[in-house]
């Protein structure tokens, strides 16, 4: 058995009868730690692993299609509470918001709508038609800045920009973060949906990131729910990997000269992981890095240096507009962090594929 499919049936094990894939939310601040049913990282999992297919044997691909199988038999428990087709972090048949919790499940201020994101995911996975993606389109603007309200929680020189925000909510605060903006331009890229004034602000807005260093300096503020720079710049790079866009193709080689100065200093192998991997989407060869195209033990230390990061995050005050709590919400103390082994596992074998695959 090669390293590839030892990865691939570790995953595979992983994986719970039902198809899911198990996670637990934590706050070391407040001792705090609990088994999450969400389909965030069950959907990231398979969307990591249904797009390294092109480069994996029949026999690998096979396994793939059996854990996307089970997997998406789940979508519908997450799916709109409506019908429609958005879905949630949580599931909504019937609703559970922070399960296996004592407070607050109880409390429905923390009750969330639908998102951006695990809908992009989701949308991913699954053959959804160009028609889908168009009526999701047309959801999306219905909540974006400008539209009924202006967003409160960015540097002002974004206010007036049209940029989509992560939540479906009517009650929910305009919010905007570029890991989420870069997984729905993924989704309206692969479709090749025609631009309009909501895309160009929006890309206007990933760009201006960029220029201005807020993604180097105030990690937090352009990304509430994944606020690592490498993490930031790994969904940059799945993007602009993937589609060229014009609007952001001048940033390209910027964000590779400070990828590259960021790779060299970094000591936590998680976040070089993430950064070598965006080098490599981005087109920069293994012999480039210097990096050999086996693991070589990076799984064990990866998962032990797991405490050092954090993929995806939830402050539990970000929603709220008042400025104090504002600036509570980077606070450490009022944030949940979410850990799953199995996407630390999936994205060790991206990064492997990845690194034999660009090797000349």
């Amino acid at each position: 058995m090669n390293e590839i499919e030892t990865f691939l049936h570790k995953i595979q094990s992983l994986q719970t009868k039902e198809g899911l894939f198990s996670s637990f939310r934590t706050n070391k601040f407040l001792f705090y730690k609990r088994p999450d049913t969400n389909i965030f990282y069950t959907a990231t999992i398979v969307f990591i692993l249904q797009n390294l297919k092109k480069y994996l044997s029949e026999k690998h691909n096979l396994i793939i299609d059996e854990i996307a199988e089970k997997a998406i038999k789940n979508y519908p428990n997450f799916q709109n509470k409506d019908g429609l087709k958005t879905y949630n972090f949580w599931k909504t048949k019937p609703s559970n918001h922070f399960p296996n919790g004592c407070i607050f499940k109880h409390f429905e201020h923390f009750r969330i709508p639908d998102d951006i994101d695990d809908t992009a995911l989701i949308y991913f996975t699954l053959p959804h038609k160009k028609e889908d993606v168009i009526w999701l389109k047309e959801k999306i603007i219905k909540h974006s800045n400008l539209e009924k309200i202006q967003i409160k929680n960015t540097f002002s020189h974004y206010k007036n920009l049209k940029v989509y925000s992560t939540w479906f909510g009517k009650n929910m605060p305009i919010e905007f973060d570029v890991c989420a903006l870069c997984n729905l331009m993924y989704l309206f890229e692969k479709h090749q949906l025609p631009r309009n004034q909501y895309d160009l602000d929006t890309y206007g807005f990933l760009r201006e990131v960029i220029e201005r260093d807020e993604f180097l300096k105030y990690p937090f503020q352009v990304s509430h729910n994944y606020v690592s720079t490498p993490i930031i710049i790994y969904h940059y790079a799945r993007l602009l990997g993937e589609f060229e866009i014009k609007e952001l193709e001048n940033c390209r080689e910027k964000l590779i000269e400070i990828t590259l100065h960021l790779l060299e200093n970094e000591q936590v192998m998680a976040n070089k992981m993430f950064l070598g991997t965006a080098l490599l989407k981005l087109g920069i060869r293994s012999e480039e890095l210097g990096i050999k195209n086996r693991s070589d033990g990076r799984s064990s230390l990866i998962t032990h240096h797991s405490s050092l990061y954090t993929f995806f995050i939830a402050g539990l005050l970000s929603s709220y507009e008042n400025p104090i709590l504002q600036k509570m919400a980077s606070w450490k103390i009022t944030q949940m962090e979410w850990k799953c082994e199995a996407h630390d596992l999936a994205l060790i074998l991206e990064n492997l594929v990845l690194r034999s695959t660009n090797a000349s």
